[in-house]
């Protein structure tokens, strides 16, 4: 069974993201979304523990919603997106799954990390 892990990086300040909520999700069979965790960034812009659920997930795909529009807000910067969601399929059981974003207010990317 696989491990899902993230790291949020603010690319327009050179700096983790800090304080960020993070939702981890799966979708049911009905399409209909299911929550697995909820966590924060840390100061590292990592969710501690490190993995976002404490038990591996099955096949399947999965959602990350990451709450950016309070973390922009505390630093007194408007934001265009204020939630970034990315959906990814895991397919593979024994591997890891590490989703990072970067962020900006204007705009954010995303990559599977390892």
């Amino acid at each position: 069974m696989s491990t899902i892990s993230t790291h949020i990086l603010d690319t327009s300040r050179g700096a983790p993201a800090s304080g960020v909520a993070v939702n981890l999700e799966a979708q049911n069979a009905d399409e209909t979304w299911t929550e697995l965790s909820h966590a924060w960034t840390d100061s590292d812009g990592r969710v501690k523990p490190f993995f976002l659920v404490d038990r591996p997930v099955a096949d399947g795909t999965y959602r990350l919603v990451f709450d950016t529009e309070p973390y922009f807000s505390a630093l007194g910067i408007a934001c265009f997106y204020p939630q970034v969601t990315v959906v990814f399929n895991v397919d593979d059981a024994s591997q890891h799954y590490h989703v990072p974003l970067l962020i900006s207010p204007y705009g954010y990317s995303t990559y599977r990390g390892s």
